[in-house]
């Protein structure tokens, strides 16, 4: 059983006294490590199948071992709670495991350490997560898709400097956010990757004194690599940065998702209608429809990024092997993920919902938007593109200052500008004319956004390349 009144450390036979209630305070940490503990059980069951190939433990204490964690664990997973001397989730399943099998528990920690424990456990997570992150954002992409395949032919405005710029199909627009997700994806990918390397076996700083299996323990956790330096082992939270970076790059994308869609559910744009699942309303004005899910998606980028600068502010400062300010990595870690995972459901859902207004969109095409293309049509008339600039430029300041459309403006004026201008130059002011011509790869022509979508659709095929987890047969958890 556990100690007297509960109190139960893994730490402390060298101190006289106990801690000041204000250091337990602030050295407490289960309150945020706590849902580790489906690692910390795998990888303690994993310890003690190695302990026990070593000959540090008999095959019986191996497996009263492993039998033990497996009551610890449906305990936990039945709504087991900390108790006030729970100093962190280690601590907790300890005493747990005391509980469950006696003086034997006590030989668990043989050669093992909370600074190699904790680092095991937080990278089993975060691989997890990691591939959590990664379904949402798949689902997010096939709703873009989706609408993208629906809105093939559909023409609207593309900006830049949030001007109006030139024609695109609308699907073009939904695909350009279907890409950076994409990068998204593979960055995430990348971070899973590199947490996928085992430091378990490298103690508190100078490796393990018992000759157990580093491969074992690989292979049964299903990690990637052995860490080769336990100095580095321990303190090593790359993987904890690069995780919350891809995180924060992710939140800058869908923030930009947020705000093109903002702007164009104004009354200004009208170019899309949000549906009831994803909006509110206004506790005063009866008319509004606020886009809410989407200035919080907004919002949460600001958040992320404050998590990522908090993570590379505390690894800036450390010196080599594990210091205590590690310890807040998992928050910012956590709140990252918890984040992203509203956050990028919630803009999913509201891009399912859309409405996109066609015609609203279509109409707010205007000739001199086809410019360029009318430039072009004098280059591909034996012009060079500076003079047929000069050209293009002057009758869109004339069109401008008249106020009408470049078509509207006098045939003559068009040969005037330039001695090629033919009959046929009002075609080059046609926006579906100018989306037309741009069938490069990449560009917004139908045959180009047709590829663009199949290769979305082939970038949804299997999950992408996330680290194996090995033989678990051994150290699977028992739920």
């Amino acid at each position: 059983m556990s100690e007297a009144g509960g109190a139960h450390k893994l730490w402390g036979g060298r101190f006289a006294g106990g801690p000041s209630p204000l250091l337990d305070a602030i050295n407490r940490s289960i309150g945020v490590d706590f849902r580790l503990w489906p690692h910390d059980v795998r990888l303690s069951k994993a310890w003690a199948i190695a302990l026990g190939h070593a000959g540090v433990l008999t095959m019986d204490e191996s497996r009263e071992l492993e039998r033990g964690l497996g009551i610890v664990a449906q305990q936990l997973a039945d709504g087991a709670q900390p108790i006030a001397s729970d100093e962190d989730v280690h601590t907790m399943i300890d005493r747990l495991l005391h509980d469950a099998v006696g003086a034997v528990a006590s030989k668990l920690h043989t050669g093992r350490s909370r600074n190699d424990q904790v680092a095991t456990a937080t990278r089993l997570w975060t691989i997890e997560a990691c591939g959590r992150v990664d379904a949402a954002v798949r689902a997010l992409q096939q709703v873009l898709v989706t609408q993208a395949e629906a809105l093939e032919t559909a023409l609207m405005p593309a900006y830049t400097h949030l001007q109006r710029a030139q024609p695109v199909s609308v699907a073009h627009w939904l695909l350009s956010h279907f890409w950076p997700l994409e990068r998204d994806r593979r960055r995430l990918a990348a971070a899973a990757r590199g947490a996928s390397e085992l430091p378990l076996g490298s103690g508190a700083i100078a490796g393990t004194a018992f000759p157990v299996s580093r491969l074992l323990l690989k292979e049964s956790l299903g990690f990637h690599a052995v860490a080769r330096n336990s100095i580095d082992a321990v303190s090593d939270r790359d993987f904890v940065a690069e995780a919350i970076f891809a995180l924060a790059m992710m939140g800058a994308h869908l923030s930009r998702i947020a705000e093109d869609l903002i702007l164009f559910g104004s009354s200004e744009f009208g170019f899309v209608r949000f549906g009831d699942g994803f909006s509110t309303g206004s506790s005063m004005m009866p008319q509004k429809r606020n886009p809410d899910a989407l200035e919080l998606a907004r919002g949460s980028a600001a958040r992320l990024l404050g998590d990522l600068v908090a993570m590379l502010g505390t690894l800036k400062g450390l010196p080599t092997g594990y210091n205590k300010d590690l310890q807040d990595d998992k928050r910012a870690l956590f709140d990252a993920v918890d984040t992203m995972l509203l956050v990028v459901p919630a803009v999913a859902g509201t891009v399912d919902e859309l409405t996109f207004e066609t015609a609203r969109m279509e109409s707010a095409l205007s000739s001199s938007m086809m410019a360029t293309d009318l430039a072009d049509y004098l280059v591909r008339k034996g012009a060079t593109f500076r003079e047929s600039h000069g050209a293009v430029g002057a009758l869109v300041r004339e069109a401008e200052e008249k106020r009408i459309e470049m078509y509207e403006l006098p045939r003559e004026r068009f040969a005037q500008a330039h001695a090629l201008f033919g009959d046929d130059v009002l075609d080059a002011l046609s926006a579906r004319s100018s989306v037309a011509h741009r069938e490069a790869i990449g560009g917004t022509g139908p045959k180009a956004v047709r590829e663009q979508i199949e290769a979305a659709r082939a970038a949804l095929g299997p999950a992408q390349d996330t680290p194996a987890h090995g033989n678990e047969l051994v150290a699977n958890v028992a739920l």
